[in-house]
């Protein structure tokens, strides 16, 4: 199959060169050819999986070694091979020694040498490969160390310092209705804290361990997230329907399911318009053979459409309403991910939203 075959490209400004090569290396490898760098470029932006690219030093316009040096940043992954006479060594060594290309082959070319050429050049390209890919988590791992810092000063000094001033000022205080603002401005820092908290220990416990797949019944799910979000529910005035279809059993994470329903639900109760007289939140759990489908819609604040992949990253928050830490959705999405499901979003700014959550069923 083609699929399984290493992509290589060919560069040469002689037909007969690229049909010589094409038809001695087409049957064990996938043989990409251009007659110029140009077409090269555009090959190499259509193939992202080449992994070698052989080339002619003595190309018209540019030579390959300049080619090779120009593609560098654009494409740093695939190995690339000069292909050159004996006239042009010294040129080739310093491209080499520069890490412009990572060897050359004399020209005319024999095949046993290109096949020695190619086998080395996988294996390179394999472990830069994985390197790359390390890089890249470890930028990741960096900017989410670095929002994180930033988090804990500014996340946990905050409400923080926002109790000790009103601890402060109620010690001067008689007035009882003066005293029962500080209370409320107390409890507000609180909840704050206390959705900071659960969202780092939710972030912590995804990069934890594997799956821990076991039977489901949402209608007892649903009924201990009413029981807990009660009192915020009965607070704020939101009405809370929920609506449970499950005569099928249902397998997955529970815990990872319960964090997905708490952050989506938090969330809808955090943003709901605070003038608003009709406030409501409703629960749809229909479960299938193959899947669950989840459907959590409010009457809340809505999400800018521009926002819609914004919301997702580590400690984002696109609005000032509510207390949110920018963890919640963050984590959602990672579970979601873990979990091999897909979640839709609908919303409309002063209007609402509305999230779709289809979870594979882990028979």
């Amino acid at each position: 199959m083609c699929d399984n075959k290493i992509k290589i490209l060919y560069i040469d400004d002689e037909q007969d060169n690229l049909f010589g090569f094409k038809a001695s290396f087409r049957k064990q490898y996938e043989i990409f050819t251009a007659i110029n760098t140009a077409q090269a470029t555009t090959i190499l932006k259509d193939n992202s999986d080449i992994r070698i690219i052989f080339c002619d030093q003595r190309m018209p316009g540019k030579t390959g070694v300049v080619f090779f040096e120009e593609i560098k940043e654009q494409f740093p992954l695939p190995i690339r091979i000069l292909i050159t006479a004996y006239t042009d060594i010294d040129v080739v060594i310093n491209a080499i020694n520069n890490s412009h290309i990572f060897r050359f082959i004399r020209k005319p070319w024999v095949e046993v040498e290109i096949f020695s050429a190619i086998e080395e050049a996988n294996k390179f390209f394999l472990a830069s490969s994985q390197l790359h890919l390390k890089n890249k988590e470890l930028q990741q791992a960096y900017k989410e160390l670095d929002k994180f810092a930033y988090s804990v000063s500014h996340d946990l000094r905050s409400p923080l310092s926002g109790i000790l001033g009103a601890v402060d000022a109620m010690t001067q205080m008689t007035d009882l209705t003066e005293i029962m603002e500080m209370l409320l401005l107390i409890e507000k820092s609180i909840f704050k804290l206390e959705d900071y908290i659960a969202g780092m220990h939710d972030y912590y416990r995804f990069h934890q361990g594997a799956l821990k797949i076991e039977q489901i019944d949402f209608k007892v799910l649903v009924e201990e997230l009413s029981s807990l979000f009660q009192i915020y529910l009965t607070t704020n005035k939101i009405s809370f329907d929920c609506k449970v279809d499950q005569t099928l059993p249902f397998r997955s994470d529970l815990s990872l399911i319960k964090m997905i329903l708490n952050n989506l639900i938090t969330n809808a109760i955090k943003y709901q318009k605070k003038d608003s007289m009709h406030k409501s939140i409703t629960l749809s759990v229909q479960v299938l053979v193959e899947k669950v489908t989840i459907i959590i819609k409010d009457t809340g604040i809505g999400i800018p459409k521009s926002h819609f992949n914004e919301i997702f990253n580590l400690f984002s928050k696109v609005t000032t309403h509510g207390t949110g830490s920018g963890i919640g959705l963050y984590n959602v999405k990672n579970a979601l991910d873990k979990l091999g499901a897909q979640m839709d979003i609908d919303s409309e700014v002063d209007m609402g939203t509305t999230f779709t959550v289809c979870i594979p069923n882990k028979i």
